[in-house]
């Protein structure tokens, strides 16, 4: 069955699974959604696969008043409701065995004096060898005072085993406050410790960019701007902001998603081949990239924010963002964001990146799309091609992952008539191997010390500056567009790219 076979193999000898030593993960916010959706059912998953040791512990610290018992009891109901892979009472009672449950408030010292006496116990009884892991899943804001505290307490310090923290984005909210967290995190941790998350690095589809582009010699050739018109990055989602109306207010679009997720994406588009598949040399090629992207030098033409208004959804009527529990009446938040891009390279000078994301657009998609030119000479009548659209590559990241290739082709028939096709390539219908969770994936690395698919603050500095100038134009902005919810975006977004001679893709 496909649930039994793994997929996160050694990447050594691909026969091995990749299987963590004894260890903990020490959650903090672990009563929050991503905890309960994402990691803690992660955790369970690579249990029940078989690659987390019976030295395993999960620890959890919060300000409720949890039992071991009671806290064990929402780990299991969490793992059933978010579990891929089919439960079992023998894996979890091996895990429970390990479950502890810290309470206290972050500022709190004596509840600080309790994790560092639970983590001894955990050493001494579970046998994790002090080799512990701190996942901040918690707010920005709370990062300072948690960083300090585990300084403050010496946890990041070891006679024996390793430390290491794992930083959820935003990664900062502006260049100069990415690098006064980066030095904070630096104070306490060394450089190869910190691992920064950015979950569309884990997902499956994602890394295969780099085996589409580097295990293939069919299109690394026209990979350049020699072939390549203009590439598009989406990221788009039917949803609205839910009960995020706190974070998304402060946050917006453009800081949630291009600042991290879209730019990881056309780094991985755009970088040269590696020299191994390292992740010292990734990431150099990641920062070229990113070193040598501008923004647009008119941000006026070649950018677009808006929030979405009043619409239909699914089939239902859903409220405009304005009317969202929680959002402020004259919030300035942008629900949608698109920027042009351009990558001052030989390889790719005079080809625009065009990235975007939004919420309450027409449908849920991932995409990266890589438009070619058009033939320099056709010897067919107008009319003959007058359906025929560019050839794109279409990297579809989620749902529906797998690629697809749109080319011409002749209409059957007695006439010269040509239209654009589709030849797909689909994960689901290709592969019996059950893909992992981005988060299996990245949880295990970090458990792992395996760095490949994580930035480092060189990379988060590098974004920003990309994105500093966009927001800072945007916040002089008198007014902000608007789209209806179900639509694929603003007015503004069509004309930007309207000005220079191209439309966006509809999914």
């Amino acid at each position: 069955m496909a649930e039994h076979v793994n997929p996160l193999r050694d990447p050594t000898d691909r026969r091995l699974p990749r299987i963590a030593g004894p260890c903990s993960l020490i959650l903090f916010g672990v009563t929050g959604d991503l905890a309960k959706k994402k990691l803690i059912p992660a955790v369970y998953d690579l249990a029940n696969r078989g690659l987390l040791p019976p030295g395993f512990a999960l620890v959890g610290f919060a300000r409720a008043d949890f039992k071991d018992s009671s806290f064990a009891d929402m780990i299991k109901q969490a793992a059933q409701d978010g579990a891929r892979t089919p439960w079992s009472e023998t894996v979890w009672k091996q895990l429970a065995a390990g479950i502890r449950f810290v309470p206290g408030e972050f500022d709190d010292d004596d509840a600080w004096d309790r994790l560092a006496d639970t983590m001894k116990d955990l050493d001494e009884q579970q046998g994790t060898g002090g080799n512990h892991a701190f996942y901040l899943s918690i707010p920005p804001g709370l990062f300072p005072v948690v960083v300090s505290q585990i300084k403050k307490h010496g946890l990041a310090e070891s006679s024996k085993g390793w430390r290491r923290v794992v930083i959820e984005k935003p990664f900062g909210h502006d260049l100069a406050s990415a690098v006064e967290l980066n030095r904070m995190v630096g104070d306490v941790f060394s450089r190869e410790s910190v691992f920064r998350i950015d979950h569309y690095l884990g997902k499956e589809t994602v890394q295969n960019i780099l085996a589409f582009r580097f295990a293939n010699g069919m299109f690394e050739p026209i990979w350049n701007n020699h072939y390549v018109d203009h590439v598009q990055i989406t990221m788009a989602e039917d949803i609205g902001i839910g009960s995020r109306a706190g974070y998304y207010d402060s946050i917006g679009a453009a800081r949630d998603v291009i600042q991290n997720h879209l730019l990881q994406l056309m780094a991985l588009i755009a970088m040269e081949e590696p020299v191994s598949f390292n992740a010292s040399s990734l990431r150099l090629e990641k920062q070229k990239i990113l070193a040598n992207a501008r923004p647009p030098a008119r941000m006026d033409l070649h950018t677009a924010q808006a929030q979405y208004v009043a619409g239909w959804a699914g089939g239902e009527k859903v409220r405009g963002y304005l009317e969202e529990d929680g959002v402020h009446e004259d919030s300035r938040a942008e629900t949608y964001a698109a920027i042009r891009v351009d990558v001052s390279t030989r390889r790719w000078a005079g080809v625009p990146f065009y990235l975007r994301t939004g919420k309450r657009l027409g449908r849920r998609v991932t995409e990266v799309a890589v438009v070619f030119k058009r033939a320099p000479h056709q010897p067919f009548n107008k009319n003959d091609v007058e359906e025929l659209g560019q050839n794109a590559l279409v990297m579809r990241i989620q749902p529906d992952e797998g690629v697809t290739l749109r080319f011409g082709a002749k209409v059957p028939g007695t006439t010269m008539e040509i239209r654009d096709v589709n030849m797909d390539f689909a994960y689901g219908g290709a592969f019996v191997e059950s893909s992992p969770e981005a988060y299996e994936r990245l949880i295990l690395d970090v458990l792992l010390g395996d760095p490949p698919l994580f930035p480092q603050h060189e990379e988060v500095e590098l974004s920003w500056k990309i994105l500093d100038p966009v927001i800072a134009h945007w916040k002089q902005d008198k007014d902000i567009d608007t789209y209806q919810a179900g639509t694929w975006g603003p007015p503004s977004a069509d004309a930007m790219m309207a000005r220079d001679g191209r439309t966006w893709r509809r999914p």
